[in-house]
């Protein structure tokens, strides 16, 4: 019989404690070295740890010193969330790690993460206990969610400590706040339970976003009334972090800007953050073409007089933006050339210029913090793309390469 990750890990759990669980496996293109590889010709992301500890002491800066939930879903943003997960780990202005699937809560005890971890998404019983045992936090965002944490309590054999996730205006996920008194009051009455927490979710509309943080006080203004504790209040992400200090109450859960990344483009405007990953590949075609020729499907860009192009081994299905073409630059050597054409799924092709300056086997960076162009929020604006997708849709199959 084969073992799964989570039952190796909820047996350790038991057994050794979270904080001593060895490592489980790890997606092939999340396998961290410590060298960027210079013998193959697959794209590769590396990362930077000093840029991540760069962004967590500005954004400590930013909020006061209070401390930081950090965000690591969707594979913490597309750099991989058994590189970046540990590397958040270390940083002391970072409280506690969350995320919105239950694997990604597992693959975090697995790769060492000893902070506290705060699961907001739903799960199911066994995963719930599995989770409990590994000191997991669990987000509680339904009427039947105190009676369901509590049987997975018992099950685990262990108190449970829940964040109540209310929704205070975005209607997308948490229980509405106009029934969250009433309803906190029952987990209250759960004696495998510990309240360590209540959150919600900002809409990014700066007016309502200070009347949900107002309906969020008041609701844990009425449960410290009646002797209920709520532990600590948090809303405040990435958007509300640049702009909004009314939002940071006990905690702040920023995401984006921890990895480099701007929610908008005033925040990109007054702050200093560092990119905190490379999108790299090599040249592996050097051409002539003479004026009219065009290049990759349909066309789109036909050279206006004879010049040089080179094609990069990666493509959209690589996360790099298809739309790159309408006005993308990449770096090669210490130029920047221009993408043309469509980006196909495995390929980008760049104007070099009437003398072939570029060699097959030349390194290509795509995105990181070299150039002012080639930043993830640039590359967007100039793609039509989300800044967002810069990060998230970094394909995980990359492999990852850890630098300093």
């Amino acid at each position: 019989m084969t073992t799964t990750r989570r039952e190796f890990l909820t047996v350790a759990a038991g057994g050794l404690g979270a904080a001593a669980i060895p490592g489980t496996e790890t997606p092939a293109g999340e396998r961290p070295t410590q060298r960027p590889p210079t013998d193959q010709f697959d794209p590769w992301l590396e990362v930077d740890p000093q840029a991540i500890r760069h962004n967590v002491e500005t954004v400590a800066r930013l909020v006061g010193g209070r401390p930081i939930l950090a965000v690591a879903k969707n594979n913490a943003y597309g750099l991989g969330i058994e590189i970046a997960g540990p590397m958040l780990d270390r940083l002391p202005q970072i409280a506690g790690l969350a995320v919105v699937r239950a694997d990604e809560a597992f693959r975090l005890r697995g790769a060492r993460v000893r902070k506290p971890v705060l699961l907001m998404g739903r799960c199911d019983p066994s995963e719930a206990v599995a989770l409990a045992r590994l000191d997991v936090s669990l987000a509680a965002s339904d009427d039947a969610d105190a009676a369901g944490l509590a049987r997975a309590a018992a099950r685990a054999m262990r108190r449970v400590t829940t964040h109540l996730y209310v929704d205070t205006g975005m209607s997308r996920m948490g229980l509405p706040w106009q029934r969250a008194v009433a309803w906190a009051r029952g987990f209250a009455a759960e004696r495998p339970l510990r309240i360590g927490g209540m959150f919600t979710e900002l809409t990014e509309d700066p007016d309502f976003d200070r009347e949900q943080v107002r309906r969020l006080e008041t609701i844990a203004g009425a449960l410290k009334s009646a002797g209920i504790a709520v532990g600590q209040l948090h809303a405040a992400s990435s958007d509300a972090v640049m702009g909004l200090p009314e939002t940071f109450l006990d905690l702040v859960r920023p995401g984006i800007a921890l990895y480099g990344g701007y929610p908008n483009e005033q925040s990109r405007a007054t702050n200093s953050l560092r990119c905190a990953f490379r999108l790299k590949a090599r040249v592996v075609r050097v051409e002539h073409l003479d004026a009219g020729e065009g290049v990759n499907y349909h066309r789109r860009w036909r050279a206006t007089q004879p010049t040089w192009v080179a094609t990069l081994a990666i493509g959209h299905v690589d996360g790099y933006p298809s739309g790159a073409g309408k006005g993308a630059e990449v770096l090669i050597g210490d130029r920047l050339h221009r993408v043309i054409g469509g980006v196909s799924a495995s390929h980008t092709i760049v104007e070099v210029g009437s003398e072939a300056t570029v060699r097959v086997g030349d390194v290509a960076t795509l995105v990181g913090p070299d150039r002012p162009e080639l930043h993830p929020n640039e590359i967007a604006s100039r793609a039509q793309y989300g800044g967002y997708d810069m990060f998230m849709h970094l394909s995980p199959g990359l492999r990852r390469v850890v630098v300093s």
